[in-house]
């Protein structure tokens, strides 16, 4: 098979989604792959580490799209992308459909087969594509929401953990999933006082199990959020059902229970977002105020830390890529299952019951019984 790996375009984006390893792997179980030429800099990968390990350098991202069988990718095409897509062509990436009904309608039209990173489930029920970046992105939270509470970044100039005297700032974590329980680690290593919600139990028994004495877990409802807003200088939404969009947790009216200057950093705005207020920013461009809240939403966290989240990725990407090379997106998955819950859309129809419902659509099996 013909693997792609086109240049990642989005905005303030640095990561590649192979590295060299990948493309000598690929290339001795007798596949070519094309990298478009300047796709691995943003993550201190130059082209020349690619050519040494049997990649075939290509000038263009057009190139790479009228060639490929198979197309890997960070990020979901752009509508620059939309017209360079072939039909019966297959795209590994991070999708987020049901944040995006124009992005669901163009790959539909286009005929592609749209494999997500972020729906594939292993046998346990894990995300295991979606997990090494939703560590980063907790983490990451922390060190942004530190940094617009600073005073000159419009916050309302506290430090996370305090000093002797002063009380240290009240951190409110709604989700305690890989993004939340990576960000009350790093939140409780500032020595800041933290809550995580979720509403789920046994989750709440595990986390109040292995978190520090100042993590606090809490049943989330609608009466405990509105009393942590209160409380908090910085909210961290890290809520998520896997391929639909997030539920809206707060209200603009909620907004005015928070202090003059408290930070959201919402980390659900790959899926839509949790907060009503909520719209997708930029690395260039990354806060706005709303009911004199900051608020954080930018959509590909990761990317800044380019070269971190790209080793993280790929080592986890690469089997899979492996599978679909050898066998065909249709075949993998019979052979796979958890590539079955990865194809979101096939033959322009949507295969995912999620995001058929978030956009009223037809829902589709995938034909995995037919030889």
């Amino acid at each position: 098979m013909i693997i792609g790996v086109p240049r990642e375009i989005k905005r303030d984006e640095y990561r590649v989604a192979m590295l060299p390893v990948g493309v000598e792997e690929l290339v001795r179980a007798g596949h070519k792959v094309l990298i478009e030429a300047g796709a691995g800099l943003g993550s201190g990968i130059p082209d020349h580490a690619y050519l040494e390990h049997g990649a075939e350098l290509v000038a263009s991202g057009a190139d790479i799209y009228r060639r490929a069988e198979l197309v890997v990718k960070v990020k979901e095409p752009l509508p620059e992308e939309y017209s360079l897509l072939q039909p019966g062509q297959a795209v590994f990436t991070y999708f987020h459909f049901a944040a995006d009904r124009g992005l669901t309608e163009a790959m539909l039209e286009a005929g592609v087969t749209c494999l997500a990173y972020e729906t594939l489930r292993d046998e346990h029920g894990r995300l295991p594509l979606l997990t090494p970046m939703s560590e980063v992105a907790g983490r990451m939270s922390i060190q942004e929401g530190a940094k617009y509470l600073e005073k000159p970044q419009m916050g309302r100039g506290i430090l996370l953990g305090g000093v002797p005297g002063v009380a240290p700032a009240h951190i409110t974590i709604l989700g305690g999933g890989v993004v939340g329980a990576n960000a009350a680690r790093i939140a409780a290593g500032f020595h800041a006082d933290v809550a995580i919600l979720d509403i789920n139990m046994d989750r709440l028994r595990y986390l109040a199990d292995v978190m520090p004495p100042n993590v606090n877990v809490l049943f989330s409802d609608r009466h405990t959020i509105r009393e942590e807003l209160k409380l908090a200088d910085l909210v961290i939404g890290a809520v998520l059902i896997p391929g639909a969009k997030a539920p809206s947790l707060i209200s603009r009216q909620d907004l005015r229970l928070m202090k003059p200057g408290s930070v959201i950093i919402d980390v659900a705005i790959d899926q839509g977002g949790c907060v009503e207020t909520s719209r997708p920013t930029t690395h260039s461009d990354p806060v706005y105020l709303e009911e004199d809240v900051v608020h954080y939403c930018v959509t590909n966290m990761p990317g800044a830390v380019g070269r971190t989240s790209t080793f993280a990725l790929c080592n986890v990407t690469l089997p899979w890529i492996m599978k679909v090379a050898q066998y065909g997106p249709l075949e993998a998955a019979r052979r796979f299952p958890p590539l079955a819950t990865a194809i979101n859309i096939h033959d322009g129809r949507v295969t995912n019951q999620a995001v058929a419902e978030t956009f009223n659509m037809e829902w589709h099996q995938l034909p995995l019984t037919d030889r």
